[in-house]
């Protein structure tokens, strides 16, 4: 088949490159920062990247995704395919093969009955996991024996590299997670925040939304990696603060998300201390439109859900509006120069999955007002603010504390303003933003305004996992402790049928156009996600840290066990 021919292709099943260096923890300390602080260590119960990837220096599925978007094996044997036997031919299931000898930090075996309680830990239906679509079709999980593990599929599934690949599906240890089955899933803090894993480093101290401090994992199934003895992610302040933190004054090794101008980075730049790396894979800076009423006047546990429907943005003529008055390029030039392009598209690449949809580009503000009018928003008292029946045209606009965003808001208010619209901008900080704390009004997911700006992207060139976000079952609600990709409640039948049968599709071409068709559903036949900018995964780091690999397909510290001091 031809879909066969090409996830096969892009399968690579030898290991990577021996690293620079040749015993455990003789380079001392690697020093991260991340503008966004770190709130919790399980992935499964957090949206938020910085969460993810601080979390991947611990846990780990697998697989995982190379910078190239080729399957790579972690803790399996190799990449399960129908040429190796590891997938069945009728494509109802893959069986993969640990590695021999894998160890837990604590020093226990790893064994597949880790993995099939992983699946059991995602998908309890009283829980509320973050990663749920990575699950979406699987019928179970077994364990064939200890170092066997069969993934079985409700259905034929055409690509099978979903559960338990990518920092996004890391395998949990059963012993310390078994008490944390669905709705006790967010109150095992120690679990949460020090997780036991296979990774190359093991967490010895967390502080929340602050500190993050790791040491070398002594039964790290390599041993001469890591490197660095220890690590620390110090998290708070900015992108510009941490650019300059690696950059500038040295004091760190690596800053993750130097989202910061272009003007900016090439002043760092000039100290010649480090260097900024960028990789453009899905990324895309966007509008969420919140489909449900978000007014503190409900009762808690009905704002933002499908029991209020949004009274100003359930109308498709006012979401479009919105849209046609914002100008993509000059948010562009402003915020990311050779670092973005102007999109429409949640799914702005690879090229052969990226819609033609080009509409939204070029600014329209008189159509945008003539969509307004045809709404029934009107400035009936000459105050500059529309209104209709009585309501004033209102929204607030969230974001998280960050230059480039705050530039962004800025922007957009102006020109939601000339269009007629009053404009509230509110900034997070963004620990508290993406950490996913049940109990905060302020979590993206729990979207407490009318209008909320982020980023996220796809970890697999082939994005029908990252499309299955957009299916009705997968909005956060307070059922499913908050937690849940479908940030905005859209929720479209037609929607989900064809999400399924994308599931279902094994030919490439037909996968390539459903895609296509599920990405024209969100943004410009709904204007539900309002795309924005295509960014490029931009980071930095110092001159004297050797073997990163910028990785805009999966997690950036997917390589970190390769990290090492260049002397």
């Amino acid at each position: 088949m031809k879909l066969r021919a090409a996830l096969m292709g892009a399968v690579a099943v030898m290991g990577l490159a021996p690293a620079a260096f040749a015993e455990r923890g003789t380079d001392g300390e690697v020093k991260l920062t991340f503008p966004q602080a770190v709130s919790i260590m399980n992935p499964y119960l957090s949206g938020g990247t910085k969460d993810i990837l601080a979390a991947a220096m611990v846990v780990e599925p697998l697989a995982v995704v190379d910078p190239d978007g080729v399957l790579v094996p972690r803790l399996a044997v190799e990449i399960p395919t129908m040429e190796n036997g590891g997938v069945s031919a009728d494509m109802m299931s893959i069986t993969w093969k640990l590695q021999p000898g894998l160890l837990w930090s604590d020093g226990t075996p790893v064994t597949a009955d880790d993995a099939v309680f992983t699946w059991q830990y995602c998908t309890h239906p009283e829980g509320g996991c973050s990663q749920a679509t990575k699950y979406e079709g699987v019928a179970s999980v077994e364990a064939v024996d200890a170092s066997t593990i069969k993934v079985n599929f409700a259905a034929p599934k055409p690509n099978p590299y979903t559960a338990f690949v990518s920092g996004l599906s890391p395998i949990l240890q059963k012993k310390q997670f078994e008490a944390c089955l669905g709705a006790a899933a967010p109150t095992c803090t120690d679990a949460n925040n020090m997780p036991i894993g296979t990774g190359p480093f093991m967490v010895t101290g967390f502080t929340v939304n602050d500190t993050v401090s790791m040491t070398a994992n002594p039964n790290y199934r390599d041993p001469a990696k890591p490197a660095f003895a220890t690590a620390v992610i110090k998290g708070g302040g900015d992108a510009e603060g941490s650019a300059r933190a690696v950059m500038e004054t040295g004091e760190f090794d690596y800053a993750w998300n130097t989202q910061i101008p272009p003007d900016s980075q090439a002043a760092m730049a000039a100290a010649g201390k480090g260097q900024f790396v960028v990789a453009f894979g899905t990324l895309v800076e966007r509008l969420e439109m919140n489909t449900t009423d978000p007014s503190p006047s409900l009762p808690e546990g009905e704002r933002s859900t499908a029991k209020h429907p949004h009274p100003i943005l359930s109308d498709i003529k006012v979401r479009t509006a919105l849209s046609k008055a914002i100008d993509r390029t000059i948010l562009v030039e402003v915020g990311y120069g050779e670092g973005g392009r102007p999109t429409c598209n949640v799914i702005p690449g690879p090229e052969a999955w990226a819609s033609d949809n080009q509409g939204c580009i070029a600014q329209d503000m008189e159509g945008a007002k003539a969509l307004l009018d045809e709404a029934g928003w009107t400035d009936s008292d000459g105050d500059g603010i529309r209104d209709k029946d009585g309501k004033k045209l209102s929204i607030l606009y969230q974001s998280t504390v960050n230059p480039i965003r705050q530039d962004f808001q800025a922007l957009i208010k102006d020109w939601w303003t000339e269009l007629g619209v009053e404009v509230e901008l509110k900034a997070i900080d963004p620990g508290v933003f993406f950490g996913g704390d049940p109990g905060s009004p302020d979590t993206f997911q729990k979207f407490y305004a009318d209008v909320e700006m982020y980023a996220n992207n796809s970890d697999n060139p082939d994005p029908e996992t990252y499309l299955g976000q957009y299916q009705c079952k997968n909005a956060p609600t307070p059922e499913t402790q908050w937690q849940g990709e479908n940030i905005n409640r859209f929720c479209d039948p037609a929607y989900d049928a064809l999400h399924a049968e994308l599931t279902q599709t094994t030919d490439l071409a037909k996968r390539q156009e459903i895609a296509k068709k599920l990405n024209d559903m969100v943004t410009k036949d709904s204007m539900i996600v309002v795309p924005l900018v295509h960014r490029g995964t931009l980071s930095a780091h110092s001159n004297t840290l050797g073997g990163v690999q910028i990785n805009a397909w999966d997690m950036e510290t997917w390589n970190v066990a390769d990290w090492f001091r260049v002397k």
